[in-house]
């Protein structure tokens, strides 16, 4: 029996130490590139080769995060995809929150048509019509501006956001908008006092998600902005690594600069958000 019980502790003990061997090494697979990347931000030199393997090893220096601003166009960047972002996650949650309605408590004779195009939409890659967002851009006036890359995150994210919040509204009871009525009230004052509180949870996760989605996104700013002035922080990254340029640290502190607000915005958000998804999962 001591036997038996041996046997279960030494497979059970060899198990554990396999399990953790292999979290601990996918643990810095993981946090080793991030570890590199915070190293390059602070260590002196400009390329890639002026890196050692051991983090900090040729010490520590603040000359990039000058060189960052003062050389570079880093804080237009950053404002120009903050606009973005923001306008984008703005637009998004009130076009989608009333299409959205519409579709749920509406009866009208293209309503079946519009969802079915909306699926269909969703089943295609946006950057496939890439070519027709140009030209539909372009002759708009869009072309090389800010709100020509926001109506077109706004369009693209609009079917599938839509039918989001449609499925979530259709779990709202009629009965609730049908005693508004009584009460005298209109169909705007039922979706802003009635429905929308009642849908704030995936109002909410639509806003922060609509938000991270273009903050760094590379395909369609690199499509439409050509001067240096609308550069996003992606093009203006990628520039510094790129066209016969080793400036990796330069790259490196930007990189950073990027995701420290935004790790700020997340931890801010996370309990907003891990409430707004459960709150999601809830039907009557």
């Amino acid at each position: 029996m001591k036997n038996v019980k041996r046997k279960k502790g030494f497979w059970k003990s060899l198990s554990d130490l396999i399990v953790y061997t292999v979290l601990i090494l996918i643990s810095l697979a993981v946090l080793y590139p991030i570890v590199y990347t915070i190293a390059g931000a602070f260590s002196p030199g400009e390329d890639i080769g002026s890196i050692t393997v051991i983090p900090f090893r040729n010490g520590v220096t603040l000359d990039h995060f000058k060189d960052l601003f003062s050389d570079t166009q880093y804080g237009l960047w950053f404002k120009n995809s903050f606009i973005i972002a923001a306008s984008t996650s703005i637009l998004t949650v009130i076009v989608a929150t009333l299409s959205a309605y519409v579709f749920s408590r509406f009866r009208f004779s293209a309503k079946k048509p519009l969802l079915m195009s909306f699926m269909v939409l969703e089943t295609f890659p946006s950057f496939l019509g890439m070519i027709a967002l140009y030209v539909i851009v372009l002759k708009m006036g869009g072309y090389n501006e800010l709100w020509g890359l926001i109506l077109i995150y706004v369009a693209a994210s609009l079917p599938y956001n839509t039918w989001m919040l449609k499925s979530y509204i259709d779990t709202v009871p009629l009965s609730l908008d049908e005693a508004a009525k009584i009460d005298g009230a209109s169909n705007i004052r039922i979706f802003s006092q009635v429905v929308f509180p009642l849908a704030k949870p995936m109002v909410i996760f639509l806003g922060i998600t609509s938000f991270t989605a273009p903050w760094m996104d590379f395909i369609f700013p690199k499509f439409l902005l050509r001067t240096p002035d609308k550069m996003t922080v992606a093009i203006g990254l990628y520039n510094m690594i790129s066209d016969k340029k080793d400036q990796f640290t330069l790259f490196a502190s930007g990189a950073l600069i990027v995701a420290i607000p935004f790790m700020i915005f997340f931890m801010i958000t996370q309990k907003m958000l891990i409430t707004s998804i459960a709150g999601a999962a809830v039907k009557e």
